[in-house]
């Protein structure tokens, strides 16, 4: 029998690969750092004694 050589699709079927846009995996990350956003905000305030705004001078 002749090889047949494997081809590869020229478009990625992981989506995983793009370079920028709403993937899976740029969606986690998002949340990672929505969490650890959201967490600091919180330990600010309770350290703290004052919401983000007043530890800030805004308010």
């Amino acid at each position: 029998m002749p090889d047949a050589k494997k081809t590869t699709p020229s478009v990625s079927q992981t989506p995983n690969t793009a370079p920028w846009g709403f993937t899976p995996q740029s969606e986690i990350w998002n949340g990672r750092f929505a969490m650890i956003g959201f967490l600091s905000v919180v330990l600010l305030e309770v350290f703290s004694g004052k919401g983000v705004l007043h530890f800030w001078g805004i308010l």
